[in-house]
């Protein structure tokens, strides 16, 4: 079989599989075809991991702190608002936490859900700026491979989610993620206010538990799908990507936890001084 055939094999399978997509959301920002997200994917996994840290080796740190100030507690304020959405147009308002399938109608509230999906899928590209920050602050130690892939797969799989299933039991995970996200921003927003504030960070050392309550709770409440009978919901390829999702961050999480804590890398200076003298 030739390059031009597989090439027109390839073009036909992809038009036919986007037939099955929501016709809703065909003329949204970003939501005709995955190639714009994974080019700017692309573009942010190479800046973060090649090009940024080689643009600042021999540069001094931006000062970032008003910036990351406003970026924060705007991101805060986002977050509160796409958990007042997500309630509003279904988990506060007729959902029951089991077998929720999408609404494809042009109801209000269907059509809120899928808008809905759409805000939390950019939001995703807005916190890549996150680990952007980072590297012109030349805070590369943070550059992590858990934060980079958790960064990268996010609006990336999420494209499928609303381009396909914006609504019912698959959208659950994207409400934890506002509510952890909420006190993430406000952590890191307080932080970026310099020392004066650290009285108010006391919750620092929950940041990571927080973390692993959510995987937890979307691993558990994906979990339920595989033991419904006769739940119609229209797309549990999905169902089965969350719950993966869930499981490798709940691992990647634990992993962390263990070097950062357990491991005492992360301990306050004292206590780090205090078991080497016991050792």
């Amino acid at each position: 079989m030739s390059f031009k055939d597989l090439t027109s094999r390839a073009v036909r399978f992809y038009d036919e599989w986007l037939k099955d997509a929501d016709p809703r959301v065909e003329d949204w920002p970003l939501m005709s075809s995955p190639l714009p997200q994974t080019i700017i994917i692309g573009a942010y996994i190479y800046f973060v991991t090649s090009f940024g840290p080689k643009f600042m080796e021999n540069r001094k740190p931006f000062n970032l702190k008003q910036i990351m100030i406003v970026y924060n507690f705007s991101l805060v304020l986002f977050s509160i608002y796409m958990c007042y959405e997500f309630l509003m147009s279904g988990w506060a308002t007729g959902y029951s936490f089991h077998c929720d399938i999408v609404d494809y109608s042009s109801s209000p509230q269907a059509l809120r859900m899928a808008w809905t999906c759409w805000l939390f899928y950019m939001s995703k590209f807005i916190e890549l700026l996150d680990t952007i920050f980072f590297v012109l602050r030349k805070k590369n130690s943070q550059v992590t491979f858990l934060h980079v892939y958790h960064h990268s797969i996010m609006p990336f799989t999420w494209w499928f989610g609303v381009k396909f299933a914006p609504g019912g039991l698959g959208t659950f995970h994207a409400l934890v993620n506002c509510v952890v996200h909420v006190i993430m921003y406000a952590y890191y927003g307080l932080s970026a206010m310099g020392p004066v504030y650290q009285k108010y960070l006391w919750w620092k050392k929950y940041m990571t538990t927080i973390q692993l309550i959510q995987f937890v709770t979307i691993t558990v409440h994906i979990g339920q799908f595989f033991f419904m009978k006769n739940c119609q919901y229209q797309y549990p390829v999905f169902l089965y990507i969350i719950w993966l999702y869930g499981v490798v961050f709940m691992i990647l999480f634990l992993n962390f936890w263990y070097h950062a804590y357990t491991k005492g890398q992360r301990l306050p200076k004292d206590m780090t001084k205090k078991q080497k003298k016991e050792h």
